[in-house]
């Protein structure tokens, strides 16, 4: 019989779920979900911009030339900012109480905006991509927060 190897943060979670007072439910469940959405959303982010620039003459033959459009990335841009301050906000009030998050988040976007708005268009596909990575990796590292926090900040 083989028995899995539990880590810390396994034994943590089991010793808090068999408490009398631990609300197994309070975890944000919307966090998680919401950092597994933005490090989705900020990868597929990253890809684009990565592979726009290569296939920008084949868009159009493909019916896909809306996604060259600059609407379109402005839009993503601004849903992935709604979108990593509420999820990283949430966790950081109810749960890890840690700043980490939202450097490496505003970071990314930092890298973004200079990408997108210096007019520098050697830099542009090094930085869009690049910013977008740090995006997803401020919800890779909020989640990984949230699963090693062993208590609820009310």
């Amino acid at each position: 019989m083989a028995f899995r190897k539990i880590n810390h943060t396994d034994a943590m979670l089991l010793l808090l779920y068999l408490h009398p007072d631990f609300d197994f439910m309070a975890i944000s469940k919307t966090s998680i979900n919401l950092d597994r959405i933005g490090i989705t959303a900020s990868t597929l982010c990253a890809i684009h911009c990565a592979l726009v620039p290569v296939f920008l003459t084949t868009l159009p033959l493909l019916g896909l030339d809306f996604l060259a459009n600059g609407w379109v990335e402005i839009s993503m841009i601004l849903l992935s900012i709604v979108l990593g301050t509420f999820s990283l906000g949430m966790s950081y009030r109810k749960q890890h109480r840690k700043l980490w998050p939202f450097v490496v988040l505003f970071s990314g976007f930092a890298l973004i905006g200079l990408g997108h708005f210096s007019g520098i268009e050697t830099i542009e596909p090094i930085l869009i991509p690049l910013g977008g990575l740090m995006v997803a990796g401020s919800h890779l590292l909020n989640w990984r927060l949230n699963k090693v926090c062993t208590h609820i900040h009310k």
